[in-house]
């Protein structure tokens, strides 16, 4: 769709020629849903296309992913063999339910900073304890977890002028025993829950609770729970008012999906060890 409002376009090469945040300003990385929908509010994009941010770069500390990453080169990834958590990049690409050209415009941090309850790298980097690093406005920088980042549907910590950098993978999350569950109320709807635990010590238990409710929520157990513990703990931690409500899919039905994802990932992981 044309965006008729635009009057100008700007293209920093570096961070120092980032302009000056201004009403009606929009970052412009993928576009994807930028270009979907009028936005008569606009004046002015700032395309963040020529930072020629490094889309992946693996370390000895782990994966950074480059906000401006898009969900294609993610999916792509040679992963080294050791990380065994790495089958959940792709299971995560793969419940965008998109076509080959959204994947390759959309952007992972722009599914982020959509903060929408769906979003699949929301679902990818608050399991794996990703980092987000954010360019504020005022200058400098701050890291928040992304479990943290996303406060609600389309909610999340970003104030005006703020621009999500990059998100970083720890290796110890990488290299965790993991497993992945998402259901969507038509055979290719929209994620109605997204579940993924992963095993973060001898025993100990990880779980990331998505889709179903309108923010990531993290729940974490010293072993492995037995199934009553499990969703007891869930229904205390998880509020009927924080199950997300739309066409794809009513509160109940996905509390329900969600404790019956939660007790599946535990079966699986519990028969791990």
């Amino acid at each position: 769709m044309d965006l008729n409002t635009i009057e100008a376009v700007a293209r920093p090469r570096a961070r120092d020629q980032l302009p000056v945040w201004t009403a009606g300003d929009a970052w412009l990385a993928g576009g994807t849903w930028l270009f979907s929908e009028p936005q008569a509010h606009l004046r002015r994009l700032i395309d963040l296309t020529d930072l020629k941010w490094p889309a992946l770069t693996i370390n000895e500390t782990g994966l950074s992913i480059a906000a401006t990453c898009t969900v294609a080169q993610l999916d792509a990834l040679a992963c080294p063999p050791e990380w065994i958590a790495s089958p959940l990049i792709n299971q995560c690409c793969r419940a965008f339910l998109a076509s080959f050209k959204i994947w390759k415009t959309a952007t992972v941090g722009g599914n982020i900073c959509m903060s929408l309850p769906a979003g699949p790298m929301i679902s990818l980097t608050s399991a794996l304890d990703g980092i987000a690093t954010i360019w504020q406005a005022a200058g400098g920088e701050r890291r928040v977890a992304v479990a943290d980042f996303v406060t609600g549907d389309n909610r999340n910590v970003l104030v005006h002028g703020d621009l999500l950098r990059q998100i970083d993978i720890p290796l110890a999350a990488l290299k965790r025993r993991s497993a992945f569950r998402q259901i969507s109320l038509t055979p290719l709807g929209r994620s109605a829950a997204l579940l993924i635990g992963s095993l973060t010590g001898e025993d100990a238990l990880a779980l990331t609770v998505t889709a179903s409710t309108k923010r990531p929520v993290q729940l974490s157990f010293a072993g492995i729970p037995t199934a009553k513990e499990l969703r007891e703990t869930i229904l205390q931690r998880i509020p009927d008012e924080l199950y997300h409500t739309d066409v794809h899919g009513k509160p109940a039905w996905r509390k329900h999906m969600t404790l019956r994802l939660s007790e599946e990932i535990r079966s699986e992981l519990r028969a791990l060890l």
